[in-house]
This record gives C-alpha cells, structure tokens and sequence, in this order.
C-alpha cells in the first residue's frame, strides 16, 4: 500500500529544498516563562510552513520551529515524558564531545553558537528565496515576541548563498539527497530505492521495519523528527594553501581537492569523471547523482574510498559488509554563513565563515551520530584504519589521507582542521500538530 505523508502536518524544511540564491537566519531564544513561551508558540501557528507544497511553493519562504531537550522541560513538559527521548537528544551534542569528536579546536568550550546547556531552548528557522522575503518572514517572528519579556534572543547566524553559488570551500552543494517514500513526484536517477518514511519522520514505517515513534501522547511526536544542527567554521585560507602545497599547478590543485571530496568543484562526480572536471555534467541533476560504487569502483580508483562524499553516503560500497547503510541516511540541509573570502587569496582576514548543516534523522543515534564518530571520524569501515575524513574529520587521531593513483599509490600528509565545530545540538522539530499541542499546554506542568 503506497505511503501517504500527511504533509500539511510535517513542517516544511524537512521536505523543501532551499531556493537558489537563498537567503535565511538561524535565530536561537532562551525560556524564562513557561506561559510565555506557549503564547509565542501559539502567535506563531498560522505562520509555520508545512511540506503541503514542498515541490511547488505557492511562497518560496519558509518559518519552522524546533526546540531543544532543555527547552521542552522548561515549557513544562512532564519528566516522565522527557525521559522517553532519546538519550543523545537528552544529553545534548556538548555533551557528547568526545564521541563525536569535538576536541582541540572543535571543543564546545570554543563554541560561539549557544547550544542546550547554556541558553538555547527554542529556534526559529527561516529560508527565503529573497531578503525582501526573509525580512518578511523576520518580521513575523519580531511581532509574535511582542511583550514576551520571558523568551530573550540569545543568537543569531544569517545565512546566504556566496556570491559564486557556492559554499566556501568552491563546492557546488546540496546535490545528493534520499528519495523519501511518499514525497510524491519521481527519484532522480541516482537516488536508488526510496527510503522508508521513518528514518526522517515519526509515525511511518522506518528501515527496520517498524513505526518510527516518540515520546508521551501521539499528539506530540506524530510528523516530528529531529535535526542535528551544526555550525561549522570553514577555514578557506588554510584549505587553499593546503592544496598549494601539495599540487604543482593549478590542475593538479583541482584534482587534489576532487580526490578529497569524491566531486570537482562543479558539483561533477568523480564516478562519472575521473580525469577531467565537466561542470555541464555536474549542473545536470539527472546525471550528476546518477552512479554506484559497487562492482564499478570496489577500490576507489574513481573515488577514493575514504573521500567526503563516499564516507556520508557509501551507497552501495558495503553491499557485502554487516553494515546497512540504509540504516544510517541522513537528509542534509546546508546553508552557507560568512562573507566569501576573495578568489585568490591564501590568507585568512579573520572573518567568520562557514556552513550551517541541519540535518534531519528520526533516530539520532544510529543516523547523525554513527555517521559523525564512524563513518566521518573512523576508517575501519573502509579499511582505512584511523583515518578521518580529508575535508571534516578530526585529527587528533590521524592526519594523512591517501588515494589509488599512478604510479603509485598518492599520500596527503600534515592535514589541518580544515572544517572545526563552533555550535551544534540536537533539536526536536515537532509536527504542525505537535507544535499545537505544546502551544496548547496538552498536559504540560506549568
């Protein structure tokens, strides 16, 4: 029997993909009153966006909701019902640091982005095809907080694609995402099966086989899920130079950089171009995700088995592994911050930038948390030992790469924190419903 999504009641982001440009803001709120917090919930209802018309916005802008575990007891809801979230979402991300691999210059003791231990308690996420369309929808969030002196802003990160399209290491991005079951419309070539419902929204049947749920009365959790929200500084400078030192032109820079993300800067996939960039394939979106691993590329001669893209998305590769990679799907939202650092230049000016990823899993254990510590931060699952990933991984365990090549096998030594945390949670994005019930005090304490 075909799925069926109810998408007026799942909030918007977790099905539309942002618009091109984009333009948004991540804005962070501390709870002080219960009672107050539900009444922004409640001014705010008639503004949240569904999924309803997620591939063809009447309004290509969007307000959505989440909040974190600190947030949801300090609304009132009940600790009998807290206790049934999942312990990463109870924990917070802070919290869990050394599993994720947040130390040295990722440590959250270096974070400036408020998390759930220490002032965020409930968000508001904004994206918008405009800035005339995100002061609008700014606005919104503005007159719903009139005389609410109990939530007070605690952060803010705006976000907007760089002026060359891209995000600020000179990848095209948002190419690869599942096919969820009951979205509507067709996969793209490339997107394989479609994923079951449940690994991206409570209340549908996940990979396993059983209906994904949550904590407390169906009323809460039904079309919620989770996001893993992550702040990353990108370090462009040093990635430039990177690629300076260990190239001997500006070609040899180009592969360099493909060999450690799986893809040419064009979004052109090195499974289908191995040897040259082919940006018209890599613009081309029924071409530019269509291709497997296994039996094409079991070594990683094309792609290297321990690239970016090969590492959060293995696709086939481990067909013969005890490893489900079906199990472990993420849908990632990303989303540029920062201004671009100029073309050319190999020495950083000081400015904060980077990308903000929101990425959405009803399970966040055996999702964002096993790709983050083992697929990202581990190589034993490709044989590459302690190796992390060459663009996002730690490095206190190890700092070298390496990849097939003629005539010999190619080794990157000495590389940096290319990519380092400075903000991360894990947040409850409640259905349209859930939200209704919060802002209504369902059977909330206070």
């Amino acid at each position: 029997m075909p799925v069926q999504l109810e998408l007026d009641d799942i909030q918007g982001t977790v099905l539309r993909n942002r618009p091109m440009p984009y333009f948004g803001a991540y804005l962070l709120f501390r709870i002080d009153d219960a009672k107050q917090a539900r009444t922004l919930l409640r001014r705010l209802l008639p503004y949240v966006t569904s999924a309803a018309d997620w591939d063809r916005p009447v309004e290509d802008a969007w307000i959505n909701v989440v909040l974190t575990f600190e947030g949801l007891r300090r609304l009132g809801l009940s600790e009998t019902i807290l206790a049934e979230f999942p312990v990463e979402f109870r924990q917070g991300m802070a919290a869990r640091k050394v599993f994720l691999g947040d130390v040295g210059a990722s440590d959250p003791e270096h974070w400036d982005m408020p998390h759930g231990a220490n002032g965020f308690h409930v968000g508001l996420l904004v994206m918008a095809a405009s800035d005339e369309l995100r002061q609008q929808k700014l606005a919104v969030g503005h007159e719903a907080l009139a005389g609410l002196g109990g939530v007070k802003l605690v952060g803010r990160v705006d976000v907007g694609v760089p002026p060359n399209l891209r995000e600020h290491f000179g990848f095209a991005d948002g190419i690869s995402r599942p096919y969820i079951e009951g979205q509507g419309g067709a996969p793209l070539p490339g997107q394989g099966e479609p994923a079951k419902a449940g690994e991206f929204v409570l209340g549908y049947v996940n990979e396993l086989g059983v209906v994904a749920t949550g904590p407390g009365p169906e009323a809460l959790w039904r079309n919620g899920t989770y996001l893993a929200i992550r702040k990353i500084h990108q370090d462009v400078a040093a990635f430039r130079k990177y690629l300076r030192d260990n190239a001997d032109s500006p070609a040899g820079q180009e592969f360099v950089a493909a060999k450690m993300m799986g893809r040419w800067r064009s979004g052109c996939p090195l499974a289908l171009a191995p040897e040259a960039d082919d940006p018209e394939l890599g613009r081309d979106s029924r071409r530019n995700n269509d291709f497997a691993y296994y039996g094409e590329d079991p070594d990683g001669r094309r792609t290297p088995v321990g690239s970016h893209i090969r590492r959060v998305n293995p696709r086939d590769a481990l067909k013969e592994s005890l490893t489900d990679a079906r199990l472990h799907r993420l849908l990632r939202r990303g989303s540029s911050y920062g201004p671009m650092l100029p073309e050319g230049v190999l020495e950083d000016d000081g400015q904060d930038r980077g990308i903000i990823l929101a990425l959405v899993n009803a399970n966040p254990g055996r999702q964002f948390e096993f790709v983050q510590s083992q697929w990202i931060n581990d190589g034993d699952f490709v044989s590459e030992g302690s190796r992390t990933d060459p663009i996002a991984g730690r490095r206190d365990h190890s700092a070298d790469y390496a990849f097939p090549a003629r005539p010999v096998r190619r080794r990157l030594a000495g590389l940096l924190d290319f990519a380092v945390t400075r903000g991360g949670e894990h947040v409850f994005l409640p259905g349209i419903g859930g939200l209704r019930w919060l802002a209504g005090g369902g059977d909330l304490q206070t």
